[in-house]
């Protein structure tokens, strides 16, 4: 049986080593390393952070970040999901996802947006799938490993929320 709960610091080693084998791939972030939970959780809103598991396995997780500290931005985030290599391809980002589109519009959040390498076609269409758009491609828009990597942005706005 599949479960979503809220990441707590007990569960910040499952989602950590889930991080990592994304960093690993070269394909999920610009990130070289995973930071401590302390850093981790400063970064993300506490509303929004999920974790799917079925008993006691950790099968991926899902999270929102400010797009800005800025005021007038407070209901623009920006979306991070990783799933675990051994779950991919059995719909876990998709219930990631949709559940963390939920929470969003919840918590007044009217815009979230991604910025994903073209390269990872796989997490360009699970957000198409979940009602993200493609805004447009961000040309070199940061150096990994000493290569220039584009990201592609896509955004879903709140049919409700902000309007």
């Amino acid at each position: 049986m599949l479960e979503l709960t809220p990441i707590t610091p007990h569960d910040w080693s499952a989602v950590r080593e889930i991080y990592l084998e994304g960093i690993a791939t070269g394909d999920a972030t610009f990130e070289k390393s995973a930071p401590d939970w302390e850093v981790w959780d400063a970064r993300h809103l506490a509303c929004c952070r999920l974790l799917l598991r079925s008993e006691n396995d950790t099968l991926g997780w899902a999270a929102l970040s400010p797009a800005s500290t800025r005021a007038v931005y407070a209901g623009v985030a920006e979306v991070s999901v990783y799933v675990a290599a051994r779950a991919r391809g059995r719909g876990v980002g998709f219930r990631l996802l949709s559940a963390l589109v939920a929470a969003s519009e919840e918590n007044g959040i009217w815009t979230l947006q991604a910025g994903i390498f073209p390269e990872n076609r796989a997490s360009i269409a699970l957000h198409q799938r979940a009602g993200f758009r493609v805004v447009g491609t961000r040309e070199r828009i940061g150096c990994l490993d000493g290569r220039w990597r584009d990201t592609v942005l896509l955004e879903r706005r709140s049919s409700h929320v902000g309007s």
